[in-house]
Order: C-alpha cells, then structure tokens, then sequence
C-alpha cells in the first residue's frame, strides 16, 4: 500500500534526523558536546536527533558548523523545508475552489524565467484552451468530490494565467509524450481545437515544444511522472493525492537531468506537427 502523504512527509524529516545524527557521529562528538558547541540544552540535540522537534535553518547551520560540515547545511536546509511543506494535498488546496487554486500559480509564473515541462498524460496547463481545461478540471472536481464545480470559471483563470507564454522574459520547454495527444478528456470538438492550438503554440520563438513518438525504439528513459520545473529553484511533482514542491538542490539537479534525457528522445518542428496534424485527422 502506498504511504499517506503525512507518513512520506514524516519519513522526510527522518531522514534529515538520520543526517544530522550521522554527522555528529561521523565528527566524533557527543550530544553533550554538540550541545555546547551549538549553545542549546542538551535535551535539543536529542530531539532533533529523533524527530522529534523540527530544525530551523539556524539549528542545522549550527550543527554543521559543531560537526566540522558546514557545506552541508544548504542542502540539509533543503532537506528539512521538503519534509515540513513538500506535501500539498489536493483536497486541501481545492477546498477554496479550483478556480482559486488556479490563481495561486500567478506569481510564481511571473517570477520564473525558464519553465520545464514535462507530461506523459496531458497536455501541459500553460498550452491548454478552455474547452480541453474545462474536461480536466470537470474531472478533477468530481473525483475530488468538491462541494462546489467551479471548473469553468477555473479553466478560464487557467488560460488567462496562460498569457504568459506571450510575455517577454520566459521561456517555455515542453515535453509531452505522443499519447497525450491522443487522450480524448474532453469533446470531439474540444479535442481538435487543442491540437490546432498547439500547432500555434509550438511555432512561437519562446516555446519548444518536443514530442517523444510512441514508436520510439529502445527509450533512454521511460515515461515519468508530470513534473514542472521553475528556473533551478523548485520542482513541483504531480500524484493522484498530492503536489510535491521539491526543493533540495540535489534532488532538482536529478529532475533536470531527467528532463535532459526526455528531451532528447523527442522530436521537434515539422515531425512534431506531423504527429499533432495525425491526431488531428485521427478524431474525423
């Protein structure tokens, strides 16, 4: 059985209570000794050993420093902020409505320079139109069970927050794979109107737009789960329960890398309009 989001969220903070112990360990000290070195009660140092207490970025830069690891503290920082507030539950943030979800992407938009995108399932948010956006949030209510559907008005939020894509000083690298393509959550009508606006899309200077071929022979990387990456600073990961804000340096260094690697098995420009206008004739 798959761990509550609560559970994998605790299991983070373990393992940043497990790092912290390793490197007073590693250095040779006792927990009184770390203690005094840190300027703390001893009775601290334990709990934060067993997380127990959470650390603040202060606490893990003083222990780093005690233990003779101080280039280790950004990274455990990291650590630490994942394990308190990687985990949003969907539920949770859709429970003001999902068109208000949708406009607690807006800032973060504005600040980030360079988007990554990868899907293996649907057509990226920032390329859908209203009619694809309204049969996924249509879908998304219902399973959520949310009291209220406000999905219409939240799939125009989405398209209006999507604008950005026009807007000088980003730039925009998707990558979707050819099923996607072929995923009918919507109409008919609303399918096509989709696929013709990603031929627009695709074709703007700031957009890549890869498709990785279904008859890719041999793949370097199987299909992933939906990731988005905002500039080198945060990675937000799509599961059935929960978003996943990830954060650790070293963790979005392994997401670029991934994306790096799907990148390279699609392909672009006339062959990816190839596989968009194929679709297209595959809905008459």
């Amino acid at each position: 059985m798959a761990s509550s989001p609560y559970s994998s969220a605790q299991a983070a903070r373990n393992r940043v209570s497990r790092r912290l112990r390793d490197l007073r360990a590693d250095a040779g000290i006792s927990g009184t000794e770390l203690a005094v070195g840190c300027g703390w009660t001893h009775s601290k140092t334990s709990r934060l050993e067993n997380g127990r207490t959470a650390p603040t970025p202060e606490d893990i830069r003083r222990w780093c420093q005690a233990c003779g690891a101080a280039d280790e503290a950004e990274d455990l920082i990291s650590q630490s902020r994942d394990a308190e507030s990687a985990y949003v539950e969907w539920r949770r943030s859709m429970r003001a409505g999902l068109r208000r979800l949708q406009d607690s992407y807006v800032s973060l938009y504005q600040s980030t320079q360079a988007f990554r995108i990868y899907s293996p399932t649907l057509i990226p948010g920032l390329l859908q139109t209203e009619g694809y956006a309204s049969g996924i949030l249509r879908i998304s209510a219902a399973f959520q069970d949310l009291p209220v559907d406000d999905s219409a008005e939240a799939a125009r939020a989405r398209v209006d927050r999507s604008r950005i894509i026009h807007q000088p000083g980003h730039t925009f690298a998707f990558v979707v794979e050819e099923a996607v393509l072929r995923y009918q959550v919507c109409d008919t009508d609303g399918m096509a109107a989709q696929l013709g606006y990603l031929l627009t899309a695709g074709a703007l200077p700031q957009v890549s737009l890869g498709i990785i071929p279904m008859a890719m022979p041999q793949r370097g990387q199987w299909p992933r789960e939906t990731f988005h990456m905002y500039d080198d600073d945060l990675v937000s990961v799509e599961l059935v329960s929960a978003r996943i804000k990830v954060t650790q340096p070293s963790e979005i260094q392994m997401y670029a890398r991934a994306f790096e690697e799907l990148r390279s098995m699609a392909v672009y420009g006339a062959e990816a309009r190839g596989l968009v206008l194929t679709a297209i004739d595959a809905l008459r």
